[in-house]
């Protein structure tokens, strides 16, 4: 039976878009039941709007505190009960405890994590003169970029000749790596009991 995924993004939603498209060649057993931005103007909104996927749009200006933001999170979630949510490019730190309980949660991030926490991956290992790059896979917890590795892939970056080349390199493997995580946790091949 296919996973039932909530997916939350900020911004362009192109590993939103791969899953999407992986579920369509049925390379990814899962199916979307909406989308959630922090962003009105995310592109992410228009990938939904093209597949019928319900969105939800909500801005943290609209609430009085993080705590309040959060908390409409949660409804959203509880309404759609997933199995799991998936984060794609959600540029905000769920610090919610009720969420973060109730709720399996991965994310990807471009790094070979620990190393290259934060919103500046690529740049920061581009930065440092890395050779080898890559993506992670990893369940969520309250803090950045933290909680246990599922999955991570290197990526040899020694031939980018910038940070924009180094992210544009990383992407390209995260949109096969992430819907293949996704189907694995759907066959049962990756339990994430087990992390």
């Amino acid at each position: 039976m296919a996973l039932k995924i909530c997916v939350l993004a900020s911004g362009r939603g192109s590993n939103f878009s791969a899953i999407i498209n992986s579920i369509k060649s049925k390379t990814c057993d899962a199916q979307i039941l909406c989308l959630i931005t922090d962003n009105s103007f995310a592109a992410a909104l228009d990938i939904a709007a093209q597949n019928k996927i319900p969105a939800h749009a909500l801005s943290r200006k609209d609430f009085a505190s993080s705590e309040d933001f959060e908390n409409e999170i949660l409804l959203l979630l509880d309404k759609y009960s997933p199995d799991l949510v998936v984060l794609a490019g959600y540029m905000r730190i769920i610090r919610s405890k009720q969420i973060l309980q109730k709720y399996k949660i991965i994310n990807i991030h471009p790094s070979l994590l620990p190393k290259y926490p934060g919103a500046q991956a690529q740049k920061d290992a581009f930065l440092a003169g890395e050779k080898i790059s890559g993506l992670t896979i990893h369940l969520v917890d309250e803090s950045l970029d933290g909680g246990p590795i599922i999955y991570q892939q290197e990526v040899n970056i020694s031939d980018c000749k910038s940070a924009d080349e180094v992210s544009d390199k990383i992407l390209s493997f995260e949109h096969k790596a992430y819907p293949s995580v996704i189907d694995k946790i759907s066959k049962g091949e990756i339990k994430l009991s087990n992390y």
